[in-house]
């Protein structure tokens, strides 16, 4: 169901860091957490790090399954909704890392592309989102080889797999995990339905039959099925995964907007059935105090809460046998996360001239005659932690050679980008905006991503090559839903 969308209480929203069943359980106030604590799934076992540093990290997981959290089958009518199809599989469609730092006044959610090529323990090389699901099939058929029931097989194989995808997070992105949160795809419905609806934007019409989205442009309100549809969509997107990532934080933040507005917490019944839905499609680990923690984010909503993304090397990888996966460096993904969570060093920006590349946003044209090219060398930007704008071709007239432009050509932010792709000359362009770096590369151009360049395992002969420009941080609740691909 769509509809208008209500603008009271434009504010920053305490739970949007601790993504879905944190945000809800701090959303309904002191009065139901008991109740509802008491009703959520938990699990042992698992490895985690206890938040020993003072700081919490919680790893967010969404679960692409076809049971709820007690693992009770769904039924047909919501198999057929969740557009779930028959698969047994258990892919993990979404994979967030949220630091809550030990005041308690500011959160940082990280999202991980689920076709991240990375290291999993005890299967080598794989997508980050097969990590859970191939250890658990793996581990449930050794078991059964050794007689184990079909019970304990499917227990002690699910938590080898949670297992596993706890690892290879905390290996690629260096940080460890303290607490564990799942959700199920029909969490997505129910906590949706819960607060009656979420509201969102899109740039564009979509329509998309895979997924089930079907939406018009502008801003909408989302009932249940609508919004699981509007996070799982990944094919026809401009930017793929990436694009999809997006929304789910968009998501997110909305979700928790609802979740804290006075129609939701002044409402008996949506306080019932939010209480319901977490009970039915929320897993936590057994270890996490959630009182504690509501204890500790009471005063976030004052603070700054924020979405990003990790670093993508490639969005159109290959592996050697075929597969299509998204590369990422786990150097520069592990500096990345430190920067964001701000425990990062000055020693992370010496090959940057001591400029933050995250700070920084460059607009970057092909003035060659080599389709593509902009494209890959936004990449090669966006690989060193760089944000990029505008990737499109040069409408600006006929350019000798390749040069970075900044309203001064002294601009450390412009030099920054410049270095980064190969030592291009810095030139000053009066009219430009304060801070606004510019990259025009022409037919000499040499540098990452060039088919004479180095530094980077990938060329322009691809005509599939994504930018992969880090998305803007995105504030929960603040301003209303930003409009998205």
């Amino acid at each position: 169901m769509r509809g208008g969308r209500d603008r009271s209480h434009p504010l920053r929203v305490l739970s949007a860091a601790a993504a879905i069943v944190v945000l809800v359980v701090t959303g309904l106030g002191w009065r139901s957490v008991d109740q509802l604590v008491s009703s959520i799934e938990r699990i042992s076992d698992l490895g985690l790090g206890g938040g020993k540093d003072g700081a919490v990290d919680i790893l967010m997981v969404g679960i692409d399954s076809r049971t709820d959290a007690h693992g009770n089958p769904l039924s047909e009518d919501e198999r057929a909704m969740l557009h779930a199809g028959d698969e047994v599989g258990l892919n993990t469609d979404t994979i967030v890392l949220i630091r809550v730092p030990n005041d308690g006044q500011s959160a940082t959610a990280i999202s991980i592309p689920r076709d991240s090529y990375v290291d999993i323990p005890g299967l080598g090389k794989g997508k980050i989102n097969s990590a859970y699901g191939v250890t658990k099939l793996t581990e449930q058929q050794k078991l059964l080889d050794k007689g184990e029931s079909a019970s304990e097989a499917d227990s002690e194989s699910t938590l080898a797999g949670r297992q596993a995808l706890i690892k290879s997070v905390a290996t690629l992105t260096g940080i460890t995990v303290d607490h564990y949160a799942e959700v199920g795809l029909l969490g997505f419905v129910l906590l949706t339905d819960a607060v009656g609806g979420v509201d969102v934007c899109l740039n564009n019409a979509v329509y998309e039959p895979l997924s089930g989205a079907d939406f018009a442009a502008g801003e909408q309100k989302l009932d249940g099925a609508e919004a699981l549809s509007f996070v799982r969509q990944r094919h026809e997107l401009p930017r793929g995964d990436l694009d999809r990532i997006v929304r789910q934080q968009v998501y997110m933040a909305q979700l928790v907007h609802q979740v804290v507005s006075a129609k939701t917490l002044t409402n008996p019944g949506r306080l019932s059935d939010l209480s319901k839905a977490v009970g039915r499609t929320v897993v936590l680990d057994d270890n996490w105090d959630v009182l504690a923690f509501l204890t500790q984010l009471q005063d976030l909503s004052g603070g700054q809460v924020k979405f990003e993304t990790i670093p993508v090397k490639d969005l159109n990888g290959w592996t050697d046998n075929g597969e299509s996966v998204v590369r990422v460096d786990p150097a520069a993904v592990q500096k990345y996360v430190a920067r964001t969570i701000g425990e990062g060093s000055a020693d992370d920006f010496k090959e940057t001239g001591g400029i933050d590349p995250g700070t920084v946003v460059a607009d970057v044209y092909n003035a060659s005659g080599t389709g593509g090219l902009a494209a890959v060398a936004a990449q090669a930007l966006a690989g060193k932690g760089f944000r990029t704008g505008t990737v499109d071709n040069w409408i600006g007239g006929p350019v000798q050679s390749s040069r970075v432009l900044a309203l001064n050509g002294g601009d450390p932010r412009a030099r920054a980008v410049a270095q980064a792709l190969g030592g291009l000359p810095v030139y000053a362009e009066p009219g430009l905006a304060e801070g606004s770096v510019r990259v025009v590369l022409a037919g000499d151009y040499s540098g990452p991503g060039s088919t004479t360049g180095t530094g980077v395992d990938f060329t322009i002969s691809s005509t599939t090559m994504t930018p992969v420009p880090p998305a803007a941080p995105i504030d929960a609740g603040k301003n209303g839903p930003k409009c998205v691909n």
